[in-house]
């Protein structure tokens, strides 16, 4: 059995059979369609890490789109629920209560949760519940986010840093976290600031990517990097997320990091098709050349 979906214009067909049975479940979020190839492709970001996932041996991954299984039988068996999505009110797993409910079912069934960039901005009525999910939650009012250049070189010993080696980048990343008291069961691991720029001097007010080792003995691991999918690129940043994956269903970590090899080819081949934005491009263009102004519109000719 099949089902379809499009965007961009372009079809894709997936083997809904093939999820059932999965240790893993990717969830990507709704994306625009009219956006910047490979921003907030949430789509392209799963494909990819379910094929990165299952270069360890025995594992099974399935990457599912527009936010929530047409199946939800898929659950049955799965080990980690990992989220890539919009935060807030576009949050894949507030659209309504029924997928709230299956979600707290999950977590008390202890499977590992894992949130990817803006899944952990959470809506305001639901970041006290989300706390108890992943350790911590990205709150309007409280929270911050950017992009900005960083150099990651900390990295405390834990299995989900086994193999992770330093990296620069610039991305878009969710700081300020609010963590449960005491930071509880957290592990921070990365950190990322303007002002700090990926050192772990700024404290817990930087903390981008933690663990969280849950009272009902569930693992959680977040990381609020993966603004667009040219960071995958990076070989330190898959490794730390298929080993946070991997840690998230209790699978062992190999000393040296879980495999995650790719080629640029093979990355690039999972990007999402995108609308061309016409009419922001070339208004953003005509305000570069000084021809539009933000309040006033088109500027008269020689003035």
């Amino acid at each position: 059995m099949e089902f379809e979906s499009t965007i961009g214009g372009v079809r894709t067909t997936e083997a809904r059979a093939s999820a059932v049975g999965a240790d893993i479940v990717l969830l990507a979020g709704r994306m625009k369609v009219a956006d910047k190839v490979g921003h907030h492709d949430y789509r392209a970001g799963c494909a990819l890490l379910a094929c990165l996932l299952e270069q360890t041996s025995g594992v099974r991954a399935a990457a599912l789109y527009d936010g929530w299984p047409e199946d939800e039988r898929v659950f049955e068996t799965a080990r980690s629920l990992v989220v890539y999505t919009g935060g807030g009110s576009k949050h894949a797993l507030f659209e309504s209560a029924q997928r709230f409910e299956r979600v707290q079912e999950l977590v008390a069934r202890g499977v590992g949760m894992v949130m990817v960039h803006q899944a952990v901005h959470y809506p305001p009525e639901f970041a006290g519940q989300a706390m108890t999910w992943i350790g911590g939650a990205h709150v309007p009012g409280k929270s911050g986010r950017g992009h900005w250049h960083t150099h990651h070189r900390e990295f405390p010993q834990h299995q989900v840093t086994r193999g992770v080696r330093p990296w620069k980048i610039r991305d878009g990343w969710l700081n300020q976290i609010q963590f449960v008291d005491g930071m509880s069961g957290v592990t921070p691991l990365v950190w990322s600031s303007q002002r700090y720029r990926g050192s772990s001097e700024g404290g817990t007010a930087d903390v981008v990517s933690w663990t969280y080792e849950r009272p009902n003995g569930g693992r959680s691991f977040s990381f609020t990097g993966l603004d667009a999918h040219s960071a995958w690129s990076v070989p330190p940043i898959r490794q730390l997320m298929v080993n946070g994956i991997l840690w998230s269903a209790g699978l062992p970590i190999p000393e040296e990091g879980a495999p995650c090899a790719i080629d640029a080819a093979r990355l690039d081949s999972y990007l999402t098709p995108r609308q061309f934005r016409g009419k922001r491009v070339i208004r953003n263009l005509l305000r570069r050349l000084g021809w539009v102004t933000p309040r006033s519109g088109v500027r008269p000719y020689g003035r």
